[in-house]
C-alpha cells in the first residue's frame, strides 16, 4: 500500500472555535504545517500547536508566509529572490527557536499563499526558497506543488 501523507495547515489563528477544530483534526493528519507568525500566528500558538501535534505523532512543518496579516499572506507582492532567501530562513529560525523550548524539530516545510504560488512559478524565487531551506537544514522535505519550479529547484538542491 502506498502511503499517503494528509497535511494541514494550522496555529494561523488563537480563537477558541478555531483552536478546538485543530484539536479535533490533530488525530486525523499525519503533518501539520505551522504558521510562522508573519501572515498569522505567534511564538505561543507556534508553541501549543506543536506539542498538540507531538502529542498525536503528527510531523511539524514550518509554514513560512509573506508578512502580510491583513490580506493573510494571500496577496501577490513584488519581491526579489534575496529577500524570499532571507523572509523564509527568519521564519524557519523562529520555529525552530519556539520548538526547541519542547525539545522539539520540525521536518518539512510547506510555503503558505500567495508565496507557495510564486515560487511554484518563478524559478529564482523557487531557487530562494530551496537554499534557505538547505542552508537551514539539508535533511527538512519541502512540500510543494506538483510540475512547479519549486520541485525543480527543490531537486536540484536535493
Amino acid at each position: 500500500m502506498t502511503p499517503i501523507d494528509l497535511n494541514s495547515d494550522m496555529g494561523e489563528y488563537d480563537t477558541p472555535e478555531l483552536l478546538a477544530r485543530e484539536a479535533e483534526l490533530m488525530p486525523l493528519i499525519t503533518s501539520a504545517n505551522i504558521a510562522c507568525g508573519v501572515h498569522a500566528g505567534n511564538p505561543d500558538l507556534m508553541r501549543r500547536t506543536a506539542t498538540l501535534a507531538s502529542r498525536h505523532n503528527v510531523a511539524i512543518g514550518a509554514h513560512p508566509g509573506f508578512p502580510d496579516a491583513q490580506d493573510f499572506g494571500r496577496r501577490d507582492r513584488p519581491t526579489s529572490a534575496e529577500e524570499v532567501e532571507s523572509l523564509v530562513s527568519a521564519q524557519l529560525e523562529t520555529l525552530a527557536d519556539v520548538l526547541a523550548s519542547e525539545q522539539l524539530t520540525f521536518t518539512h516545510v510547506k510555503l503558505h499563499g500567495a508565496l507557495y504560488s510564486l515560487a511554484a512559478r518563478d524559478h529564482s524565487v523557487a531557487d530562494a526558497v530551496a537554499r534557505a531551506i538547505t542552508t537551514f537544514d539539508p535533511r527538512l522535505i519541502l512540500f510543494a506543488l506538483a510540475g512547479s519550479a519549486l520541485v525543480k529547484s527543490g531537486k536540484t538542491v536535493g
